[in-house]
């Protein structure tokens, strides 16, 4: 409670009502609950640190009654307030701690069991620091420095001929170029400026050609329209260098996406359920960039980005999503992260974890973060307290087990398909191009001198000066929001009641922009009131300054007043994620002195320019602050040694190491058998062809029933498959499938049939005029029929009905789905592709069923599975999930039954089944998903089925996910598709509702299976699907032919 002066009349007030209180007069509060004692229970309980902020209001009231029994009646509410608010508050963390020790027993279970399967114990090459690579710079010792321009010349020659492509995604927030309206709300601060000037810095280092910084586009009146530009170009840091090596394409952009409400700016609490439709318009951005590029710099061939860099959680979710469907490597940086914002939430006592996330959003969140972890190849942080304090409460990051497997990798000794991403910490960087150090600063008098004269002082410095009785002593600076986190109460404390200090030095408080106090948040009004009565106890007018104003432009001349006044600059936050504005000082020739939690512990070790100290502390934090004041010695040593190394926090010195992180990770990019040639050339063709048009094998494509359950020559897991009348198919099926090609090779395949076009024609779906997706999860053939025939007969009575695709999207395996097919009377024909095994197979029809040793008409496309195979667990993956299914039992009686069992049928190389008799004997998918994250397995767990089936299948893989693979591979355009779903559906069906892509939901199908697969969720639904888009639309009735025609004419489809 320490800081709030407030408490000490509430405590007094409490000390007069207590003792002496007639029971008889007392509130009716107090007398139900017999004699109550205010004063010890204030002091024994509620003054052991309950966060009161949300009292405050309270008692402000209470002490303006003049009425002293309605004053005392009051306060005796308020304290039976204190008491409730105590008791959840003590309620909450006794869940939270049971909740940590439960994850603890979990993370040690997982550690254990995958030592076991990794057959090996840590060896002493394994012992080394509990984090990885933790910092760019390491020790002092070995801090890697550009120590001269020749350094850095040589560094750049290495890069020259190299022509990369960089991809950044920054989804909130108002995000431009230049006058960058920081502060502006929440959700446009540090993050804006940092990602701008990342992008900028990077498009102007050699060997990078150019840079995309993805963000959304708002067109809304309350905001300027520059949000609204499609397209910004960022002006190079050097321009003057940069122009020479500048190609028609090259340099760093901005890009702003559509995607969510048109017309409004919305917080990023609620960009959440627009995901989707942000990554279709940035894969159809990336896709026509890498063409441009391609030939512009790649001799006609697409040029790929390097990697796909997410900042914050929901680009983070974003970035995974979009480097999945390129298969390019993806970059992460949290800025900052669910889970420890959870638990400083729950720490207040405040809010319950419900209401925290209706309020945050937060499970989503951290799901995305998850997400994050499962699909980057390296996440990139400002400190090592992020990794070692933030990123370790995570299911997917373990830094023991992450440290077991690096040293595995490093001895080429198999993982058994467990991987964790590399964390490096990478501090920000910054632009030192405007910072301009007059001698004067530090050496000459503020005023100067008639013989030099100097420039008029800029605005600000007036500004600040009008509060000083004398101007002339040193300044101490401190730069913040009046945030309770940033401790600028106890900094004022330390300077009020420290005699010495106040003599020798004036102290100067920019706390951001401000009209009235009124107008503020109450937390921030709550501070700058408690700072201004700190000021009025201690008589420390004409020593302060705390100005209302201030323009950005203005803080770079703030820090240079500073430094010419020859002052400190003190950040004593709490806790400190980085620190930018010690860098900021540190540039402009300012001693520091900084918190010791957190990133300023990093910056110090660098620099070697200051101090740090306890922020609870209050007389360490005054004995710092005198310290750098009065020894000018020790002043100008922490000045010079700032200025000497703080060309190592620079934006080129973070590219390069940046750059060198990017190139250790294994290019990947889309690639395929056979490339296309006269892709381009074909708008000659026939609106009729289709994917169904397929003839030349050496596509890569698999004539075969079920083509996953026969594993390739490299197959993890070969020697558990069972040899089978279905495996010795596949090997026949695949051993053709390469006679074929090399045939193909040798003679040059140009058979053609009347129907079918040549393989340089055969991506004809693009030229649809739609696509229609049948993705609805029913539990039997002939309800799944039903809705088939009557999407045919809605969709085919058209005057487009020629142009229309089909494509059907299930769980089923491929012979299920022909099964089916046969059923109901269907011919595969009448599909242009097949997403079987709830996307981890991909399928296409295909006429020439007499030249397929099985006889049926099913190619299965392996350069998908080449696209989704990355972090695949194979083998290890498979006995974990095993061992997990044996686990669960369902006692009945003295007999024991196995709730989950392997279903070896319906399993393939890249989709695990399992199926169960007792759905709700089944823990939820998300727990068995957790579980395989913390044993460092990647990968997706979808129940299917209404829950009799369960799929277990690459992280890079989806239904979704396979559309835009179609996207990619074949040009298909998915603002031109149309997915059928039902009323609910799999686990996964939240990821088909979302996008550019319009849906319509089929009322009264597959209603049973929300009341048992996704009771479990972590968030609800609406967090995200937008069920408010227009691109959603439900049938009248129910899916009918007519009904599911006129919705098509609502969403203004099959007309004309």
């Amino acid at each position: 409670m320490a800081g709030n002066d407030w408490i000490n009349s509430y405590l007094e007030a409490i000390l007069d009502v207590g003792p002496g209180i007639d029971v008889a007069k007392s509130s009716l509060l107090l007398r139900e609950r017999g004699r109550f004692s205010p004063t010890r229970y204030f002091v024994e309980e509620v003054i052991t640190g309950f966060d009161e902020t949300d009292l405050h209001r309270s008692w402000i009231r209470a002490q303006a009654t003049r009425s002293p029994q309605e004053r005392n009646t009051r306060l005796e509410n308020m304290c039976w307030r204190i008491w409730n608010l105590a008791r959840q508050k003590k309620q909450i963390e006794a869940e939270e701690h049971q909740r940590m020790a439960k994850r603890r027993l979990e993370r040690e279970r997982g550690r254990r069991e995958a030592a076991a399967d990794m057959s090996e114990d840590l060896s002493e090459g394994e012992k080394g620091d509990v984090v990885s690579d933790v910092s760019s710079h390491g020790d002092r010792g070995r801090m890697p420095r550009i120590s001269s321009v020749d350094v850095m010349e040589t560094w750049a020659s290495h890069q020259k001929g190299k022509k990369l492509y960089i991809v950044l995604i920054s989804l909130h927030g108002l995000i431009r170029g230049e006058n960058m309206e920081l502060g502006r709300d929440s959700d446009t601060g540090g993050q804006v400026k940092y990602v701008v000037e990342l992008a900028r810095a990077l498009g102007s280092m050699p060997g990078v050609y150019r840079v995309d910084l993805l963000t959304r586009q708002v067109s809304s009146p309350e905001v300027d329209w520059t949000y609204g530009e499609p397209t910004e170009m960022l002006t190079p840091i050097n321009s003057e260098g940069c122009m020479d090596e500048m190609g028609e394409s090259s340099g760093a952009y901005i890009i702003r996406i559509p995607f969510g409400p048109k017309d409004k700016y919305i917080p990023k609490e609620l960009l959440w359920p627009h995901i989707p439709e942000f990554v279709d318009g940035a894969l159809k951005h990336v896709i026509q960039m890498s063409n441009v590029l391609g030939e512009q710099i790649g001799n006609g061939q697409q040029v790929w980005p390097v990697a796909i860099h997410g900042h914050y959680a929901d680009a983070g979710d974003s970035a995974a999503l979009l480097s999945g469907a390129l298969n390019v490597p993806m970059v992460f940086t949290g800025h900052s992260l669910g889970r420890d914002k959870l638990e400083q939430l729950l720490k207040q006592g405040r809010q319950s974890r419900d209401e925290i996330n209706m309020s945050y959003k937060i499970m989503r969140r951290i799901e995305a973060e998850e997400l994050s972890l499962d699909a980057s190849e390296i996440v990139i942080t400002s400190t090592r307290q992020e990794i070692e304090e933030q990123w370790r409460l995570y299911d997917g990051f373990d830094p023991i087990l992450e440290r077991k497997l690096r040293a595995r990798i490093k001895r080429n000794v198999s993982c058994y398909g467990r991987f964790m991403p590399r964390m490096f910490v990478i501090p920000p960087g910054m632009e030192f191009h405007h910072v301009v150090l007059h001698e004067g600063d530090a050496d000459s008098e503020i005023e100067g001198n008639e013989d030099t004269p100097t420039a008029p002082d800029p605005p600000i410095w007036s500004e600040i000066m009008r509060f000083f009785s004398n101007p002339r002593k040193p300044m101490i600076l401190a730069l913040a929001r009046p945030d309770p986190k940033k401790n600028i109460t106890t900094l004022v404390k330390a300077f009020g009641e420290c005699r010495p200090l106040r003599e020798l030095a004036n102290l100067t408080l920019i706390m951001g922009n401000r009209d009235g106090i009124d107008e503020m948040s109450s937390t921030n009004a709550s501070v700058l009131l408690s700072i201004l009565k700190l000021i009025d106890k201690y008589d420390l007018y004409g020593q302060v300054a705390y100005p209302k104003h201030h323009k950005q432009s203005d803080v770079p001349e703030i820090y240079r007043l500073a430094a010419r006044a020859k002052g400190v600059f003190i950040n004593p936050a709490f806790i400190e994620p980085f620190g930018l504005t010690l860098i900021e000082a540190a540039a402009h020739g300012l001693p520091i002195v900084a918190t010791k939690n957190g990133g300023p512990v990093d910056i110090h070790r660098v620099l070697d320019n200051g101090l740090l100290v306890d922020p609870h502390d209050q007389q360490s934090i005054a004995d710092a602050l005198l310290k750098l004041v009065a020894d000018k010695q020790l002043w100008a040593r922490c000045r010079q040694n700032g200025l000497k190394n703080i060309h190592l926090f620079s934006w080129p010195e973070h590219c390069k190491t940046y750059l060198s992180r990017i190139a250790s990770c294994r290019p990947r990019h889309p690639q395929w058998e056979k490339n296309d040639d006269g892709f381009e050339n074909s708008e000659s063709e026939s609106p009729n062809d289709s994917l169904r048009d397929i003839q030349d094998i050496s596509l890569n494509l698999k004539f075969s029933l079920d083509g996953g359950s026969g594993n390739l020559d490299t197959s993890l897991d070969s020697e558990e498959n069972i040899v089978s009348g279905k495996s010795k198919l596949e090997n026949a099926v695949l051993s053709y499938s390469k006679g074929v090609m090399k045939e193909s090779r040798k003679s040059g395949f140009s058979d053609k049939t009347e129907q079918n076009t040549s393989v340089s024609k055969f991506p004809a779906l693009r030229k649809r005029k739609q696509i229609f997706v049948i993705a609805v999860d029913c539990d039997t053939n002939e309800g799944l029929t039903g809705i088939v025939n009557a999407i045919f007969e809605a969709t085919k009575g058209g005057k487009n009905g020629e142009s229309i695709g089909f494509i059907l999207s299930t769980s089923l395996t491929i012979s299920e789905v022909h099964s089916f097919l046969v059923s109901g009377g269907i011919s595969p024909s009448d599909f242009d592709a097949f997403i079987c095994n709830s996307g981890s197979e991909l399928y296409y029809s295909t006429l020439n069923v007499e030249d397929t040793p099985s006889g049926f008409p099913f190619a299965l496309d392996l350069d998908y599975h080449s696209h989704i195979e990355y972090r695949w667990g194979g083998e290890g993956l498979r006995k974990t999930v095993l061992r997990w299914a044996t686990s669960l039992t369902d006692k009945k009686g003295e007999s024991e039954e196995s709730v989950v069992i392997q279903d070896e049928e319906c399993s393939t190389k890249y989709c695990y089944a399992f199926k169960s008799h007792n759905p709700e004997k089944v823990p939820p998918s998300k727990e068995l998903r957790k579980l395989m994250r913390i044993q460092a397995l990647r990968c997706h767990v979808i129940y299917c089925q209404n829950g009799s089936r369960l799929n277990v299948i690459p992280v890079l893989a989806s239904r979704s996910q396979a559309l835009r693979y179609l996207c990619v591979r074949w040009g298909a355009d998915l603002s031109r598709m149309v997915v059928f779903v039902g009323e609910c559906g799999d686990t996964d069906y939240e990821g088909l509702l979302g996008g550019l892509h319009k849906t319509v939901v089929l009322k009264g199908a597959c209603t049973d299976a929300s009341k048992l697969l996704h009771s479990n969720r972590s968030y609800p639904l609406s967090d995200v699907v937008p069920f408010e888009s227009p691109n959603i639309i439900h049938t009248s009735e129910d899916f009918s032919s007519s009904n599911i025609q006129a919705s098509l004419e609502m969403l203004g489809l099959l007309k004309g």
